[in-house]
């Protein structure tokens, strides 16, 4: 569901385009789940969630190339331990060429990304078109947070293409919405350059992110997304990555379809 407020968590705001056509995807969150006999539901808090709101409570007084993740400082983080750092994850060859998911770095990144908000395919999902200073809340606070969710430029064999955040669904609002499972792990993509749209890029993509993410989090059984029901090039791009179609849920703002990479099934999807 696009955001409604930029500095919203980024689980709240989806958006792909995937390289069906020049459409962006989208992921998000919602209520009400169908059916699903592998899915059942339970309402009980995952335990990390409540020792993380505890936590909480305790505490409450232009494109270039870009190979390596960004050093610890301003606008980056470098502890995304619930993610099992994404930062070292490492590249992985595609038939497209040598993945690279790069933790963001604000001030290097912002520029490029802002752009990419404000192409009309990506804002119609992302909801993030204007000022840069609209993007910039959305990706501090992530990178202020807790580590939940860490946002990542997608660089193909040495040049940022795409933009992904990499979140922990179960520790996420989004939870509220479908049948979470601890170390559910989400994904949101959007590929930024109309030049790289249309050529299936997002299903080589996503396939790749969502087998590093099983690969790199022992502890993860499945990939999940939400993509808008109207933006059927998203759907159709993950059910190509190896994703199965498993509800409609109702998000705060859309309908979505509850995308899943099982583990279980990753080899044979």
């Amino acid at each position: 569901m696009p955001p409604t407020d930029a500095s919203a968590h980024a689980a709240t705001a989806p958006g792909t385009d995937l390289g069906a056509d020049s459409s962006p995807l989208a992921a998000e969150s919602s209520t009400g789940v169908g059916t699903d006999n592998e899915d059942t539901l339970d309402l009980r808090l995952p335990d990390e969630l409540l020792a993380l709101f505890a936590a909480e409570t305790d505490s409450e007084e232009p494109p270039s190339r870009c190979e390596d993740p960004a050093a610890p400082g301003s606008g980056t983080r470098a502890d995304d331990d619930l993610l099992d750092r994404v930062a070292d994850w490492g590249p992985v060859v595609t038939p497209a060429g040598v993945f690279h998911l790069v933790p963001v770095h604000v001030e290097r990144d912002l520029p490029l990304i802002s752009r990419w908000m404000n192409d009309p395919a990506v804002a119609e999902f992302w909801g993030l078109a204007g000022p840069p200073t609209l993007t910039d809340s959305h990706l501090r606070a992530q990178l202020s947070g807790d580590g939940r969710s860490v946002p990542c430029l997608g660089v193909l064999e040495g040049t940022p293409m795409s933009y992904w955040e990499i979140y922990r669904a179960d520790l996420d609002p989004v939870a509220r919405h479908y049948p979470a499972r601890p170390h559910d792990t989400g994904l949101h993509l959007l590929i930024g350059g109309v030049a790289d749209r249309g050529r299936k890029l997002g299903s080589t993509l996503l396939r790749a992110a969502a087998d590093l993410a099983l690969d790199k989090r022992p502890a993860c059984a499945r990939v999940i997304a939400e993509p808008d029901l109207r933006n059927t090039p998203s759907v159709a791009a993950f059910l190509s990555a190896g994703f199965r179609f498993a509800a409609e849920v109702d998000l705060p703002a859309k309908r979505a379809a509850l995308m899943i990479r099982d583990r279980s099934l990753r080899d044979l999807l």
